[in-house]
């Protein structure tokens, strides 16, 4: 009971004084890491994957020239968003937009504003709007913090799982082992939970971000829309780290009015 109660003494303490707040949405997260270090790794990790001779970056190019465009304009609007707002100091950025050829339909955005975009998801954007969308919702993942604060999830369900054995050592090594899969089980739900979480504020973020750099969000729905059609996702969503499509077209179209506060032709 001893090591229960210390425990729990440093789970909540950690909750307690390990909480942030994500920009725009005003969610409370965990936070148990510094920016610091994860910002060095990724800036690092981006490096490395520019200069690999399998990675083949594109420059001179339309496409690569409206990525930086586009990045630019996002990259400044949010800037200007967080100086205005209290988080001047907050955030150190180091932006960088750059296109890699690939077939792969994706991007992503890396803690401290390293963003790659591959060719194959350029088609499916069309237009500068849709480029937008994407890069605003990668932009947003970053802005929101999710990677700290997934890696603070993992620590906290590890630290929990450490206090259910604790919980449960007086009991038999049947009803622990029965007490331990529940335990797996729920967090790994819990977690694919924060996931799909993460990636709608991403969504709402990356709304307004567009709306804010002069990208009307209305066009969000169109490039979802378009890449709900070339999806072949049939995992049931509750198992997913994503929305299921519907889901998320619908959730945008209830944040569209939000976003359109901050829209600067």
């Amino acid at each position: 009971m001893k090591n229960y109660r210390i425990t729990l003494a440093i789970i909540s303490s950690l909750i307690f004084f390990g909480c942030a707040t994500v920009p725009l949405t005003g969610r409370k997260q965990l936070s148990l890491v510094g920016d610091g270090q994860i910002n060095q790794s990724a800036a690092q990790s981006y490096t490395q994957l520019l200069s690999d001779p399998k990675t083949k970056v594109i420059s001179g190019t339309a496409d690569a020239q409206r990525v930086r465009r586009v990045g630019n304009q996002l990259a400044a609007a949010i800037e200007k968003y967080l100086s205005d707002n209290g988080y001047a100091g907050k955030y150190d950025f180091k932006w960088e937009f750059n296109l890699i050829q690939s077939k792969e339909i994706n991007a992503w955005c890396m803690p401290g504003g390293k963003v790659a975009v591959y060719s194959g998801i350029m088609p499916l954007t069309k237009d500068d709007a849709g480029l937008a969308t994407v890069m605003g919702h990668e932009i947003g993942h970053a802005i929101a913090r999710h990677s700290a604060e997934r890696i603070s999830q993992q620590f906290a369900a590890q630290t929990g799982g450490a206090l259910v054995g604790v919980a449960s050592s007086n009991q038999s090594s049947t009803t622990q082992a029965i007490i331990n899969q529940l335990y797996g089980t729920s967090s790994g739900l819990m977690l694919l939970h924060y996931s799909r979480a993460q990636e709608s504020e991403a969504d709402r973020l990356g709304l307004t971000f567009m709306a804010m750099a002069g990208y009307d969000p209305n066009n969000a729905v169109g490039f979802w829309e378009r890449m709900a059609a070339q999806s072949k996702n049939t995992t049931p969503e509750f198992l997913s780290t994503h929305p299921a499509d519907a889901t998320r077209i619908a959730d945008i179209r209830t944040h569209i009015p939000e976003a359109m506060k901050y829209y600067r032709r």
